[in-house]
């Protein structure tokens, strides 16, 4: 069931590499995450858990190899033709990689659509190195529950000391919190009333973005002011008002 709502619903199903240039918050969080990552340690393999199809990974260059997971397996079509990429189609119940095949690990947006998500962290400690880096982002505190999280497959949200004490089982130790989507993201509530509209406004954004060069610069002025907006509502806002947080984890040796 949940396979298949991913490979139908195309807000998930359809997303490429161009999400970062026609999404404020797509930008927003890869460049919040690029900021508060260690991007001068070379990491040799590198794991995206729920990739979609624009991996946070196209956007590190302190990677050696790249994989890429999801369970849907449209997005993952177009990784295989990258240099160094591995999609693999799966879940994150059974990980179907060796112990300690990685030594950098993200599942951005994750781990609140999994049922069960102490399976997917232990699987997630299983195959991270000692001493290897977990990055995660989740919407943030239950009190923001909305019909939106319903929508897109949420079966919560989380605290930060949830989180802590949930990797902390795992021999995962939490390195650093902050902060990816402030009140702004408040904003998408608004698909919650009308969903399919939304969604088809997306595939057209999509579609003039790709398509027309005019449109394309007059969109990334747009898209980088509001980027900009979102990263100050980010970093300026108390984190009990945040929507969304990162946190980065390290294995004990």
């Amino acid at each position: 069931m949940l396979k298949d709502f991913y490979d139908k619903h195309r807000n998930f199903s359809c997303r490429t590499l161009t999400e970062y240039d026609i999404s404020p918050g797509i930008k927003c969080k890869f460049d919040i995450l690029k900021a508060n990552l260690n991007t001068k340690k070379l990491f040799s393999n590198a794991l995206d858990l729920g990739s979609s199809g624009n991996s946070f990974l196209f956007f590190l260059e302190n990677l050696k190899n790249r994989s890429f997971l999801d369970i849907a397996e449209l997005p993952l079509k177009q990784h295989i033709y990258k240099i160094a990429g591995h999609p693999v189609c799966s879940d994150l119940k059974k990980l179907p990689y060796r112990n300690e095949s990685f030594d950098f690990v993200s599942a951005l947006d994750v781990l609140e659509h999994l049922k069960d998500d102490r399976v997917a962290v232990s699987e997630m400690s299983r195959i991270l190195k000692n001493s290897g880096i977990i990055v995660i982002t989740v919407p943030h505190r239950m009190k923001y529950f909305t019909n939106q999280d319903r929508l897109i497959g949420h079966y919560r949200r989380y605290e930060v000391n949830e989180l802590v004490n949930l990797f902390k089982k795992f021999n995962l130790t939490h390195l650093k919190t902050f902060g990816i989507y402030g009140r702004l993201m408040r904003i998408s509530d608004i698909q919650a009333a009308n969903p399919n509209n939304i969604e088809e406004n997306i595939a057209n954004l999509r579609y003039r973005y790709e398509n027309n060069q005019t449109f394309r610069r007059i969109w990334n002025l747009i898209v980088k002011i509001l980027s900009k907006l979102m990263k100050i509502d980010a970093k300026y806002q108390s984190l009990k008002k945040i929507m969304n947080i990162a946190l980065i984890f390290k294995k004990n040796s």
